[in-house]
C-alpha cells in the first residue's frame, strides 16, 4: 500500500509455536542476530546494484543499512549498518505468529520519480530457534540478500508527492573533559548535519564543527602481532555509503581507511574535525563518490586536508572497473604531503568465478621509488567448494597514509582452498575443511612471512558451531625489536613456530549464550597460550549482560619474560522503552598502567533521527591501530549532547 508520501508493508510471520518466539532486543541499529526478525531490501532506482534494507524484530526494533555494488561490508551481515532511514514500525507476537506495520516515507528512500515506477523488492524471514533462514528471492546460499541484481520487482507506485531528501540536523553539546598532561576543558560547542538528495540517485553529506561523542567505544585490544591492527570505522559521517569508497587491495588492506581521518592511529585520540563534505550517487552506470574533510591541530597532530575521489564504471554482472584519488595536506613540514593513487576491477564470469586485480601508487616527500602495490587474485565461490589464488607485490615505500596496510616490503602468494560438506548426521548442519598457504618474501627475495593452516569448522542446526586450526605454521622474521609488554621486547631474529586453535560457540536460540577460544603453541622462541570466554544472558527484553576474559600467558626466553595479559569487560543494557536506553561498559587491561575504563550512555531517541545524550567516559574511546601496543592516552570526560533533525 502506499499514499503520495510513504509506502506501507503489512508483514504476518506464522509460526505453529508462537511461545517459542524469540525477540529480546529493543535497541535500535544493535545487531538482531539473537532474535527472529524480518527484512525488507528496496531497490529504488533499481540498478541491480544498490539497495536500502529495512530489518525489524517482533518487538518492533528497528535496524537499517544500504548494500552498495551487493557488498554490505562483512560476510556476517546482509548491509552496512552506517546508513540511519527515517521510517517508523510496529510489531506484536499473536496466537498464529507475530505481525509488523512498516512505514517508509519516500523521502528516505530520496525517491522522486512518480510515473512508471520500477522497485527491485526482496523479502528475507529468519526463525532463531530453527536458525532458519527464507528468502522470497535470491535463495541460493552463495547470494542471499545481498544479491540485489536477483530481487523481484514491484510495480504499480505512482502520482505520489516529491520525495526529495532534505534533512537539516543541529547539536548542541556541553561536556567537561580532562586528557592526560592537559588542563582540564568545560567547551560548549554546537555543529550542523546536513543531508540533501541532489537527485533520486545522488546525496549530498556536509558536517560542520563535526562531534563524535556519541560514538560507541572501542574494545580493548592486545596486538601480539607485529602489524597494525584493523579496527572497523563507528563514526556516523564516514559510515554512511562508506562502500562507495571501497579500495580493496586484500585481506583487511584498504587503500582508503576512514579511521586516519580524525583519530589519532598511535595513542586513538580524537583530532578535532572543522567540517567535511561528501557526494556521493550514479550518472548511468558510473558510481562515484568525492569526500573532502578538513581537521585542526591538536597535541602532536598538525592540521590536515583529506580529498577522496572514487569512481566505478559497472559492467555485466557485478563487474566494475574503477579508478581512486586521495590528496593528504598536513601541516608537518617533514610530512607535507601524502598523495594515493589506484586503478581496480572485478570481472565476474557464470556468476561463480571472479578475477580482482589492482594497480596502486603512493607519493610523498623523499620516496622516489618502490612505492607501488599491484596484484590479482582469481575466486570461486559454490554451495560446496570455495578458492582463491592471490599474487601481490608491494613495494618498500608503499605507503598510503590515509589507508591501511599491514605489511609492505612483500612479493605475497596466497592460496586458500574451502570443501564444504552437508552430512546426514543429526544436529549438523555443514562442515568445512580449509587449507590455507601464505609465502611472503621481500621483494629481494628474502625470507619475510610465511604460514601454512589446516582449519576444520563445523556449523549445527541450532546455530552452535565450532572452529579448530588443526595447524597453523608460521615463519616471521623481525627486523625491527617487537615492544610486546611493558619492558619486554621481542628481539630481531627469523622465528619459526607453530599453534594450535580450537574454539566453540553455543547454540543462539536460548537465552544464555557462550563461546570460547583456546589457542595455544609456539611463539617467537617461547610459548604463548591464549585463552577467551564469552558469555551473553538476556533474562527479558529490557535487559541484557554480557561478560568477556581474554588470558594471554606468555612464556619467553627473555629477561621478565614469563608474565601474563588479562583483558576483561563486562557490559550491561537496559531498555526503558525501544526509545529510552541505557548502556554502561567496564573494561579491564592489565598491560596498562591504569587499567580500568568505564564508559556509560543514556540515550533519548525522542523523536526520528533526533537524540538526547548524556555520557561518562573514562579511559580512551578509540582504540590505538598501530602495532606494539604503544601507551594510551587517558582521558575522563562528561557530556551532554542533543541533536535535532528536521525537514525543512
Amino acid at each position: 500500500m502506499f499514499t503520495r508520501h510513504a509506502v506501507y508493508f503489512g508483514i504476518h510471520c506464522y509460526d505453529s509455536d508462537s511461545s517459542r518466539i524469540i525477540a529480546t532486543e529493543l535497541r535500535r541499529d544493535v545487531s538482531q542476530e539473537l532474535d527472529d526478525y524480518f527484512e525488507i531490501l528496496i531497490d529504488s532506482n533499481h540498478d541491480r546494484r544498490d539497495a536500502y534494507v529495512f530489518q525489524i524484530n517482533p518487538l518492533g526494533t528497528q535496524s537499517d543499512g544500504v548494500i552498495v555494488a551487493e557488498q554490505s561490508g562483512s560476510e556476517e551481515v546482509d548491509f552496512d549498518s552506517g546508513w540511519d532511514g527515517v521510517w517508523t514500525s510496529e510489531a506484536r507476537i499473536t496466537n498464529d505468529g507475530w505481525t509488523a506495520t512498516i512505514e517508509v516515507p519516500f523521502t528516505t528512500l530520496n525517491f522522486t520519480k512518480s510515473k512508471d515506477v520500477v522497485w527491485g523488492l526482496n523479502f528475507k524471514r529468519f526463525i532463531r530457534r530453527k536458525n532458519e533462514e527464507d528468502t522470497w528471492a535470491a535463495y541460493r546460499r552463495t547470494f542471499g540478500m545481498k544479491k540485489v541484481s536477483e530481487a523481484g520487482e514491484l510495480r504499480g507506485i505512482t502520482d505520489i508527492g516529491s520525495g526529495r531528501l532534505f534533512i537539516v540536523k543541529p547539536y548542541g553539546l556541553a561536556q567537561y573533559d580532562k586528557r592526560t598532561g592537559q588542563n582540564t576543558a568545560f567547551p560548549l560547542t554546537g555543529g550542523l548535519d546536513v543531508k540533501y538528495g541532489i537527485r533520486s540517485n545522488m546525496i549530498l553529506n556536509v558536517t560542520g564543527d563535526t562531534d563524535f561523542s556519541a560514538t560507541d567505544v572501542d574494545q580493548q585490544q592486545f596486538n601480539l602481532t607485529p602489524f597494525p591492527i584493523f579496527i572497523p570505522e563507528k563514526r556516523q559521517f564516514f559510515l554512511e555509503n562508506a562502500g562507495v569508497f571501497d579500495f580493496s587491495l586484500g585481506q583487511q588492506d584498504k587503500l582508503f581507511f576512514s579511521r586516519q581521518i580524525g583519530i589519532d592511529s598511535v595513542t586513538g585520540n580524537q583530532v578535532p574535525v572543522n567540517g567535511g563534505a561528501k557526494l556521493t550517487g550514479a550518472i548511468g552506470r558510473l558510481q562515484f563518490g568525492v569526500m573532502d574533510v578538513d581537521t585542526r591541530s591538536s597535541g602532536p597532530n598538525p592540521y590536515g586536508n583529506y580529498a577522496v575521489v572514487r569512481l566505478k564504471e559497472s559492467l555485466w554482472g557485478g563487474s566494475y572497473v574503477g579508478v581512486m584519488g586521495i590528496d593528504k595536506r598536513s601541516g608537518n613540514m617533514l610530512d607535507s604531503f601524502n598523495q594515493t593513487g589506484g586503478v581496480d576491477t572485478r570481472l565476474v564470469f557464470l556468476k561463480d568465478w571472479l578475477v580482482d586485480a589492482h594497480v596502486a601508487g603512493t607519493q610523498s616527500p623523499g620516496e622516489p621509488s618502490g612505492n607501488s602495490d599491484v596484484g590479482a587474485s582469481l575466486s570461486y565461490r559454490s554451495n560446496w567448494v570455495e578458492g582463491k589464488f592471490e599474487r601481490r607485490k608491494i613495494g618498500p615505500n608503499f605507503n598510503p597514509e590515509v589507508g591501511f596496510i599491514e605489511l609492505t616490503d612483500a612479493n605475497q602468494t596466497n592460496g586458500d582452498l574451502t570443501f564444504k560438506a552437508r552430512p546426514a548426521i543429526e544436529g549438523v548442519r555443514e562442515m568445512q575443511f580449509e587449507g590455507f598457504v601464505l609465502h611472503a618474501p621481500d621483494t629481494q627475495g628474502s625470507v619475510q612471512t610465511q604460514e601454512w593452516q589446516g582449519t576444520y569448522r563445523a556449523e549445527f542446526n541450532n546455530g552452535a558451531y565450532t572452529d579448530d586450526d588443526i595447524a597453523d605454521v608460521f615463519t616471521q622474521r623481525i627486523t625491527v625489536p617487537l615492544h610486546i609488554y611493558k619492558n619486554v621486547f621481542i628481539p630481531n631474529g627469523l622465528y619459526h613456530f607453530a599453534r594450535h586453535q580450537l574454539t566453540y560457540g553455543s547454540g543462539k536460540e536460548r537465552r544464555f549464550t557462550y563461546n570460547f577460544f583456546e589457542r595455544f603453541g609456539g611463539y617467537y622462541g617461547g610459548t604463548l597460550n591464549e585463552l577467551r570466554v564469552r558469555a551473553n544472558y538476556r533474562p527479558t527484553a529490557k535487559f541484557s549482560v554480557s561478560a568477556s576474559e581474554t588470558w594471554d600467558r606468555f612464556r619467553l626466553p627473555l629477561r621478565n619474560g614469563h608474565f601474563s595479559v588479562v583483558l576483561a569487560s563486562v557490559q550491561g543494557n537496559y531498555s526503558f522503552t525501544r526509545f529510552l536506553t541505557l548502556t554502561s561498559l567496564i573494561q579491564l587491561d592489565t598491560s596498562n598502567t591504569q587499567a580500568m575504563s568505564a564508559n556509560v550512555r543514556l540515550r533519548y531517541n525522542y523523536r526520528p533521527d533526533s537524540d538526547l545524550y548524556i555520557i561518562y567516559n573514562v579511559g580512551t574511546q578509540f582504540a590505538s591501530i598501530a602495532p606494539a601496543n604503544p601507551p594510551q592516552v587517558r582521558e575522563t570526560r562528561f557530556a551532554v549532547k542533543w541533536t535535532y533533525a528536521f525537514a525543512p
